[in-house]
């Protein structure tokens, strides 16, 4: 796994590196832009200009588009170097640097959003930290609310193994992807929907 370090190295060669991983049509990175097409898509489609919270939100290429349209973006990132390219990018923008394997930052405590958006992110989280933080964000959720992750996922444990044993080559055992099958078991009482974009990604929409 990457420490605040690596990411800051990483911040200015990222999108880059996001381009050539589309241009191999391997994991992790095909479909790429499919994916945050499909999360955008998705809260445009309320037709409401809301409160966004965006956990890892990077070099904000998608989070950048949903600020142009009006809506308030409150971010959470690990890197102190992102942050600062985000920051002159979007200066209206409420943005925290935060170790979200902690948890949400008690900057947010109090604030309710109407999307929880992460991508390419919460696979830093083993499944005990993933846990914790979904508790959190329903908890912040506004009653109409829905959690949105896009990234490297399948819906069942038995399409992950079958990913895994595909990409072995360059499978990066420091990540943990998610299942859809395993977040509606933690969260039952929870409308949990997967959309495949690609043999190795997809997006998960959480709605209370």
């Amino acid at each position: 796994m990457l420490d605040e370090k690596g990411f800051d190295l990483w911040a200015n060669g990222y999108d880059q590196s996001v381009k050539l991983g589309e241009i191999s049509k391997r994991y992790p990175f095909v479909a790429y832009r499919e994916v945050l097409n499909e999360v955008y898509r998705l809260i445009k489609q309320t037709n409401s200009k809301g409160n966004i919270l965006d956990i890892g939100f990077g070099t904000e290429i998608l989070t950048k588009k949903i600020y142009d349209d009006g809506y308030l973006i409150t971010g959470v990132d690990f890197s102190k170097k992102m942050i600062e390219i985000a920051e002159k990018k979007m200066p209206d923008a409420k943005l925290f640097q935060s170790d979200f394997s902690d948890g949400l930052p008690q900057e947010i405590t109090g604030m309710n959003f109407d999307f929880i958006i992460s991508t390419y992110a919460i696979h830093h989280l083993d499944d005990k930290q993933k846990i914790m933080i979904l508790k959190q964000m329903l908890n912040t959720l506004t009653a109409n609310g829905r959690i949105i992750f896009g990234d490297v996922m399948t819906e069942t444990v038995r399409d992950m193994a079958k990913l895994k044993k595909k990409d072995y080559d360059i499978w990066d055992e420091d990540e943990y992807y998610l299942v859809a099958e395993n977040v509606q078991t933690w969260f039952p009482e929870c409308t949990v929907e997967f959309m495949a974009k690609s043999y190795c990604s997809g997006v998960l929409v959480i709605t209370k």
